[in-house]
């Protein structure tokens, strides 16, 4: 398999704008987001395909979402979706979002684009250690 975008910014070879690292994980904003906040959470070995990992590499990185998903929670004060859905990017990757308004969450003509800053900003708040 050929290296994707995401092995790049795992190596920090892309910049990103990390919110969460461990030692098999990276989490980082979206460029696209659904809504601000909208982060990817990788594996940072890669797997093309959910089905593809082995069962205890998946539990501990939906354990990895659960983490941030209850720390988004607390600050957003609003439901948090996630979603498995990567079919542009060959490396298993977990949408992790807040919800503001259902009906607009999954219209992909309104993606969200940050001001200038505003991403660096949204990951300082997020920033999970």
């Amino acid at each position: 398999m050929a290296e994707t975008i995401f092995a790049k910014i795992i190596k920090g070879e892309i910049p990103s704008y990390k919110v969460y690292e461990d030692e098999n994980h990276f989490a980082f904003l979206d460029i696209g987001p659904f809504a601000k906040g909208h982060t990817l959470v990788i594996p940072k070995k890669e797997y093309d395909n959910i089905s593809d990992m082995p069962e205890g590499e998946y539990i501990e990185l939906q354990k990895v979402v659960l983490k941030l998903v209850k720390h988004y929670r607390k600050i957003y004060n609003c439901k948090i979706g996630t979603l498995v859905f990567g079919l542009d990017i060959s490396h298993v990757h977990i949408h992790v979002f807040p919800i503001n308004d259902e009906l607009e969450i999954f219209d992909f003509n309104k993606l969200h684009k940050y001001l200038d800053g505003e991403a660096e900003n949204f990951m300082n708040r997020l920033k999970l250690n």
